[in-house]
């Protein structure tokens, strides 16, 4: 681990013997705080003062602050890099992945690779180029078409470069895609909150996945096969299986706070409430469990008597044979493991969460990104996520460049995230995607799925509507039979001075189109292909949203 925090490379490295004392203390422009900043990173990682001339904090994040700096080389020419300063309170293990991730995926296909990396104490500088770059938002009404196409052409290179090595970025948008527009350069970057594919090529990343689960008690589970291709994880030893109900008693609510086992006819209930964390969704068939032995036992609905202890999950079934005996935690296991697997919950399709859902487990399912730039996927907390985020991610962002919005979407809560894609994409079509990954959202109304050419086009203001609101009238030629010809009423100076201003109210009018389509700067033709592309992105089903592979190949870059 410290290696490979540690290591540096050694080509070109900057000139030390040139006194770079007082550098520290910035020009006037600089506010006093981002002056004690500067300072303070001197002072913690002391390696960069003899190094590194820092001339301004140009970022600042959750987990970085980001600083433009200069380095004087050997060769006697400048060089402006960006030190990206780690929190303390980053695990060295992601930090490490996150430098790998840099170091070879990086530094090609338009994603940002590493140069130099310092350590002192807890304090971590990764070193890379430095791109001067324009604000997203600055530019967005001000790009050609032609230019968004660059865009994203470059945008899908570089997903393509990180997927092939199974890296997962999962915080894709613009200001993690560095554009520079004059010289049409562009960098992928911020790997703090990247993930692994389950074949990733990032060693890290592995062991940061294989860590995760074990947080989460999903590692090593097996997966249950349920219907319409829905796999579900069982729960670790710690979580023992709940009971389940036949088909009959699916519907019958079971106490809040404790589950009880049969005892005898005249067993007492415990009432007592016990306070569970309720899950967001009404997942289908999650309390599901199957059995490598006792295929022969079977269940039945447990009657309560003898109260066990919710907070430990042990949650156990009846065996098929009569006894009066309390059952014990580890014959409580085995009965469990012999539900059937094909059982849904009490409120499935309802408003409400039965008490069976109450009292299990909370799913975890990794959230990491950015609000507006989830996938569904994420916001319904599916366990098994893919590099299709990041295709849904880079879907937003061209909605964005389409319909000259940003941000598109802007939610405080992931419920409302679901509803606002949902205006976009329809709410039948996000039940339906829901059901693939095993989820299942229930909706109070209908909400259609928007046209999306439409949609933008009447954002950006180029819809048909649009126009004739704006006074454009079709042209007409300039011809006799349009000019009043009456010479019984109109002498000839005066029919001569009609067709002179004829003639130029045409000229004007031809004058004014062709300033109006210069300014919509290709806008006005915008191809089939960019609303197809769209909405392969915004594919509602991960299973089926286009790869980074697949975009570059479509019909949309076809002269790329």
């Amino acid at each position: 681990m410290e290696t490979a925090l540690e290591s540096c490379c050694d080509e070109q490295h900057p000139h030390q013997d040139e006194d770079f004392h007082g550098k520290h203390e910035q020009n006037s422009k600089l506010s006093a705080g981002i002056k004690k900043d500067i300072e303070d990173l001197y002072e913690a990682v002391p390696q960069l003062v003899n190094l590194f001339k820092i001339k301004d904090k140009i970022g600042e994040g959750t987990f970085s602050s980001v600083y433009l700096a200069t380095a004087q080389l050997q060769t006697g020419c400048e060089e402006k890099l960006a030190l990206k300063h780690l929190i303390p309170t980053s695990h060295p293990l992601r930090i490490a992945a996150e430098l790998q991730c840099l170091t070879v995926a990086g530094g090609q296909d338009n994603v940002m690779g590493v140069k130099y990396c310092f350590r002192k104490n807890d304090h971590v500088v990764i070193v890379m180029p430095y791109l001067e770059h324009e604000s997203f938002l600055d530019i967005l009404n001000s790009l050609f078409f032609e230019e968004v196409r660059e865009y994203m052409f470059n945008l899908f290179k570089a997903l393509r470069r990180i997927h092939h090595f199974g890296i997962v970025h999962r915080d894709v948008k613009p200001s993690n895609f560095l554009y520079n527009r004059q010289l049409k350069q562009y960098a992928l970057v911020d790997f703090g909150l990247a993930q692994g594919t389950p074949d990733t090529k990032i060693e890290l990343l592995r062991t940061t996945h294989s860590e995760d689960q074990q947080g989460s008690c999903l590692q090593n589970n097996p997966t249950i096969p349920l219907r319409n291709k829905v796999s579900v994880g069982i729960t670790a030893p710690k979580q023992i299986a709940q009971q389940s109900a036949s088909k009959a008693a699916d519907r019958r609510s079971i106490s809040l706070s404790k589950i009880q086992i049969k005892q005898g006819r005249g067993g007492k209930e415990d009432s007592a409430h016990h306070s569970v964390q309720r899950s967001v969704f009404g997942e289908r068939n999650f309390n599901v469990y199957s059995s490598t032995y006792q295929e022969n036992m079977s269940t039945k609905l447990i009657k309560q008597s003898k109260v066990i202890d919710l907070s430990s999950r042990k949650l156990v079934t009846k065996k098929k044979i009569t006894s009066t005996k309390t059952v014990t935690n580890g014959a409580a296991r085995k009965a469990a493991s012999g539900c059937p697997s094909e059982l849904t919950c009490g409120c499935y399709a309802t408003d409400k969460v039965c008490s069976v859902c109450l009292s299990r487990s909370q799913q975890v399912a990794p959230r990491a990104g950015t609000p507006g730039f989830r996938a569904p996927e994420v916001l319904t907390k599916c366990p098994t996520q893919t590099t299709a985020i990041d295709m849904w991610s880079a879907g937003v962002i061209f909605l964005s460049l389409l319909s000259g919005r940003y941000p598109f979407y802007k939610a405080s809560d992931d419920l409302t995230a679901l509803a606002q894609i949902m205006t976009v994409r329809g709410s039948r079509e996000t039940i339906r995607a829901a059901k693939t990954f095993g989820k299942s959202v229930l909706c109070t109304q209908v909400v259609p799925a928007q046209n999306l050419r439409t949609l933008c086009e009447r954002l950006r203001g180029t819809d048909s509507s649009s126009k004739d609101s704006q006074g454009d009238v079709p042209s007409k030629s300039v011809n006799d039979s349009a000019l009043p010809v009456a010479a019984d009423k109109l002498c000839a100076t005066e029919t001569l001075e009609k067709r002179i201003e004829q003639v130029e109210s045409f000229q004007e009018h031809n004058s004014a189109l062709e300033a109006k389509a210069t300014h919509l700067k290709g806008w006005d033709r915008v191809p089939d292909e960019a609303y197809d592309l769209l909405d392969r992105l915004l594919d509602l089903n991960p299973a089926t949203r286009i790869t980074a592979r697949e975009a570059l190949l479509h019909p949309f870059f076809k002269d790329m």
